[in-house]
Parts: structure tokens; sequence; C-alpha cells
């Protein structure tokens, strides 16, 4: 009997069965693993976008000329710093706020001075600036600044700056007391270099002067020492002096932008430390180099004459050293002699004299009182013959009447004399006056009646000769003829209408009409004594 099994196919061997596990409900799959992944690179990048963005800040405008949300850079040094990604009007809707997003690494350019300013196409005195915009776009310029303190929120600059922050140089602040030419970017000379130039300006609180600001380039900061003196070099300057004309002047650009110039002394400048950055603004170079003036004495002076052709600001002279200058005029009524005094109110350094006598300190010998004792007078001087300007000189006049001085209302007056123009006019109008008492006409009269008085007695003696005898006098008879002759000829001579008589009548004429000449010249150079060497004016 033979076996079921094949032997060509044996059996199988057993294998394990299967078994199904049950899991929990929660157990981790592979299939999320992609979207956590996802999750931490998103979480990471996120985060990295936080952690390197950059601060926020806010800028204030007056208006949004050339700025634009989204497209508006920040630059410094033409290097993109940020982006402006709003704009708005302010609460107050008199401005406009511009917020911007920065880069991260300029969170240290956020100094409570930096500055920020639109760039755009300007044109101004100093030059053309932003025209790389006309074709790019404005953009908002930044200048970082030096103070430690941080803040985010700031008001931008209508204008750019002068300088930056990180130019090498020094600031410097001028008091003027006005501004005269000058203006934002005028420049600076020191020996005719432009070395500096205006940064800015404003007026006192109280408008008592001008405080002007000016910065010095590196190197030349160095040569501004306490002792530099500061004056206005605007424009030209011409004067008219004993050596002729002078014409002088910085640059055209000083011409055009007007300027300020400064020197030291060349005694002065022995490294005097700098402690003080204030500096006073002169009007000229002479006013500013002359020797500081350590005290000021106030006087007033009373004229009886015209003071036509005095200024204020006009020279007080002593024998040709400008020592004060005059402050004001004016004019108060004398009640007892019924008319006016012209005041002349002046201010006068001693200290001039001091410096420049070789022992020194001769105001403190030498008191006002004294000076007055001494013969010092005051007195009205030309100082310029073509435009007839005066000025008042001191000097000592030795026949002077006595006098002393004398303080009324807290103010000494010094004595005064009258100038040497109007004693020349006073001269004149007596001689013209002497003149005119010269009785010319009676003069006449009396001389005709006289001749008429010699005529008669020769007639009687005439008379008388013919009586006598021929005989017994011939000599007298020739004698009595010729005196005749003589007395027709002096007839003749002293008629009306006689040469002599027509003579001496135009010479009186022409002696009034000197006199009347005489006059109306005291007269016109009481009111032009400009005239003495230009002339007298073409009427119109």
């Amino acid at each position: 009997m033979m076996s079921s099994e094949n032997p060509q196919n044996p059996p199988e061997p057993d294998l394990p069965q299967a078994v199904p596990v049950r899991r929990g409900r929660w157990a981790p799959s592979l299939v999320w693993l992609i979207p956590v992944v996802a999750a931490l690179i998103g979480g990471w990048l996120a985060v990295h976008a936080v952690l390197s963005r950059g601060p926020t800040i806010t800028i204030s405008f007056q208006n949004a000329e050339g700025i634009e949300a989204g497209k508006t850079r920040i630059k410094y040094k033409d290097v993109e710093i940020g982006e402006v990604t709003s704009v708005k009007l302010s609460p107050s809707r008199q401005a406009i706020v511009a917020t911007a997003q920065l880069s991260k690494e300029a969170a240290d350019y956020l100094a409570e001075d930096s500055r920020f300013w639109v760039v755009r196409p300007r044109v101004s005195g100093g030059g053309v600036s932003g025209l790389g915009t006309v074709l790019s776009g404005s953009y908002i310029g930044m200048d970082i600044g030096k103070s430690e303190a941080r803040k985010t929120d700031f008001v931008g600059l209508e204008t750019p700056p002068i300088i930056n922050a990180d130019l090498p140089g020094q600031t410097f602040t001028l008091r003027a007391d006005n501004l005269g030419s000058l203006n934002t970017g005028s420049p600076v000379y020191f020996r005719r270099v432009p070395v500096g130039q205006v940064v800015g300006y404003e007026l006192d609180p109280k408008g008592g002067y001008v405080k002007v600001a000016i910065f010095i380039n590196a190197p030349y900061d160095h040569f501004v020492s306490a002792n530099s003196r500061f004056w206005h070099a605007s424009g030209v300057d011409v004067s008219l002096s004993a050596n002729g004309l002078n014409v002088s002047t910085q640059s055209l650009a000083a011409i055009a932008l007007g300027g300020i110039a400064f020197e030291t002394p060349l005694a002065d400048n022995a490294g005097i430390p700098l402690s003080d950055r204030n500096f006073i603004l002169h009007d000229t170079r002479d006013r500013a180099l002359q020797n500081p003036d350590r005290e000021m004495q106030p006087f007033r002076l009373r004229f009886r004459q015209s003071l036509r052709g005095l200024s204020v600001g006009a020279p007080v002279d002593f024998r040709g050293i400008t020592i004060g200058e005059v402050t004001a005029i004016g004019v108060q009524y004398v009640q007892d002699r019924k008319d006016f005094d012209m005041t002349v109110d002046i201010r006068t350094y001693p200290s001039r004299l001091d410096s420049l006598s070789r022992g020194g300190r001769i105001t403190g010998k030498l008191s006002p009182q004294a000076l007055v004792a001494n013969g010092m007078r005051a007195q009205l001087r030309s100082g310029n013959l073509i435009t007839g300007q005066l000025y008042v000189a001191l000097d000592f006049f030795r026949d002077a009447p006595p006098a002393r001085l004398v303080v009324k209302g807290g103010v000494p007056e010094l004595p005064t004399i009258p100038g040497d123009l109007e004693e020349l006019q006073r001269v004149l109008q007596r001689i013209v006056k002497k003149l005119d008492a010269v009785p010319f006409d009676s003069i006449g009269k009396e001389a005709d009646a006289s001749l008429k008085s010699l005529h008669q007695t020769l007639d009687s003696v005439r008379r008388l000769s013919d009586g006598l005898n021929n005989q017994t006098v011939p000599q007298a008879s020739k004698t009595l003829e010729q005196l005749q002759q003589t007395l027709e000829a002096t007839r003749q001579t002293m008629r009306a209408d006689s040469p002599l008589q027509q003579d001496v009548r135009s010479a009186a004429q022409e002696v009034k009409e000197t006199a009347r000449s005489f006059r109306a010249l005291a007269d016109y150079l009481d009111r032009h004594p400009e005239a003495l060497v230009r002339g007298k004016e073409a009427q119109p």
C-alpha cells in the first residue's frame, strides 16, 4: 500500500502566525515628523527675523515733500540703513510724522543729537546740492550724533546741515550787533584763506544782539586763541584817508555771500589757552584790532552852534589819537538865556592813552578836573571838507577863558569852545558889519559942500582983485587967475556927472556889494562847509 505523501514535494515547515498587536490610541507616527520640522523651521525663521530686525523710529517734518511710504530710503554716507514704512499727519496737524524701520546695525546710530533731513535738489548761495536725486528720487539723510543718550523720536531738519558731526574742527560763537550780510554757509577767512563757515545764527531772546555760530576746520582751528579778533569781511571796504583811497575785500565770495575774517595779534599769539569759545564780532578790522578798553568815562558837551555833519559814532580825537566816540546828540532848552543848547554825549577810553604812554597810568595822575583847569576844552572840527563830516577834538587851549568841570545828572560836562570854522564865520560877519557902517554917501555929500564953499571964497577974492590997481598988484592978479583956473578944474572934477564922482560912487557900490557877498559867504559856509573844497553845488 502506497503512501499518500508525494516524495518530490516535501512538507512545508511550520511558519509563525502573524498576531495583530493593539497600540495605544495617541501613539506617535512618523507622518507627523514633517509638520513638526516645518514648524520648527518656521519658528526659527520668525525668531531670526525678530532678532535681526532693527529699531523703529519716527521723524517729524513740516511737510511730506519727497517722502513716500515703502519707497523712501534712509541713508548714512550713501549706505542704505532703513526704509520709511508709513507717513501720517501729527495729532496737531502742524507737521507730518514718518515712521521708519532701520536695520539692526543702525541701532547704535540713534544718539540723542543725531540729525535727519530730506535730500533733494537744492540751489542756494553756496552752490547746488542733491542733483543725484533727480533720477533716483529723494531720500532721508542721517548724521550720527556724539551724545551717549539714546532716543527714537526725532525732529527732522528742513535744510541739510553745513557740517557733519564727525568733521574735525571746532565750533565758536560770535556776538554781533547785527547780522549784516552773513548767512548760513558764509565763509570764514584767516589771512584771506577760507578756513571755515557760518553754521547758524539766532537772535538774543531780549533782542539785544545776534549770536553767530561758526565752525573752523582742522587743522586751522588751532589758530584761534583767547586773543583772536573777529570782524565782518562782507562786501567791499572803501576808505578815504590821508594816504589816499583804499579799497579792500577778502574775495568775490565774500562780496556775494558775506564773510567773517579773524586774526590773532602777533604779540598776543603766545599759546594762551582757549577757555571761552565766545568772541565779539566787530564791524571793521581797525576796530577789531584796537587794544581792549578796560574802562570807560562818559562826558557831556554843550555847543551853541549847528551840529550839521556830526553823527553818532563820530570819533573823539586827541591830537590824532581816537580815544572815544559820540554816543548821542540832542538839544536842551535853557530857560535863563531863552535859547537852546546842542548837547553831545561822548564816551572816552582813558586806557588808550595809558597804553601809548611809556610810563603808563597817566590818567591816574591827571584827573579830568586837573585837565580842564590846565586848559583842556572840546571843539568841533571838520574831519572831511568834501563830505562835511565833523568830529569832536579834545585839546589844550592856553588862552581859553577859565572854566571848571561840572556834574549834572550824574554826568560830568566838559567845557567847550567854538570851532575854527565858526570863528572864521564870526570874523567875516564882523568885517561885513563894519563895512556896512561906513557912510560912503555922506562922505560924497560933504565933499560937494566943501568944494562949493571953496568956490564962493575964490569968487570973493577975484572981485577984490578987480578993484585993485593992476600996476600995484600984477603978481596977485596973476595968482588969482591961476587960482581961478584951478577952481574951475576942481569944479569940473566934482560935477555929479564927472568921471571922478562916478568912480567914487562905483567904488562905494562895489564895497557894499562886497559886504553883502561876505555876509552871503558866511551864511553859506555855515550851512555847507564842504563848499570850501568842492565849490557851490549847481542849482537845478
